[in-house]
């Protein structure tokens, strides 16, 4: 089904943020690895294996659409060098991709595509996950200090 082209080339960003959400993630979640804050990282990369079913999703949709999926451009990345700059750069990421969610769907809605809209409705709903646990951790950080946050993310 040939679809239209504004609506490819938005899929194709949200693929872009997807695939440095992808790269941001896994780096944050070897960093708290490394740092021994293993509970951290292993939340941090599954939120990165999501991300990589994001992106297999919008690759899927853009080829059913018979456009070419664009896997060599990637958004900003930002890797925090401590644990509350990791969360504020991936809090970043994510309201940036709900913005350009949101976006997609006005321009899905727009065209009449409701197969992508209701794509891009689940993939949105998945990113508002994220940034609400985010946002759960650094209220976290903010209540009982960063040295006591990070003990918690530590296995015995």
């Amino acid at each position: 089904m040939k679809g239209d082209q504004k609506l490819i080339d938005c899929l194709n960003a949200r693929l872009a943020e997807e695939l440095a959400a992808i790269n941001q993630y896994f780096v944050h979640a070897e960093m708290c690895e490394n740092w021994n804050y293993e509970r951290l990282g292993d939340v941090i990369e599954k939120r990165a294996i999501t991300e990589m079913r994001h992106a297999e999703k919008l690759i899927e949709r853009i080829l059913f659409l018979e456009g070419r999926p664009i896997v060599s451009n990637l958004s900003e990345i930002r890797i925090g060098d401590q644990v509350p700059k990791m969360h504020d750069h991936d809090h970043w990421a994510e309201e940036g991709a709900i913005k350009g969610y949101n976006q997609a769907i006005r321009l899905a809605t727009e065209l009449g595509d409701n197969d992508t809209k209701v794509l891009l409705e689940s993939i949105l709903k998945e990113e508002t996950e994220h940034i609400d646990w985010i946002e759960a951790q650094m209220d976290q950080i903010n209540q009982i200090g960063v040295q006591n946050y990070l003990a918690q993310q530590i296995y015995e």
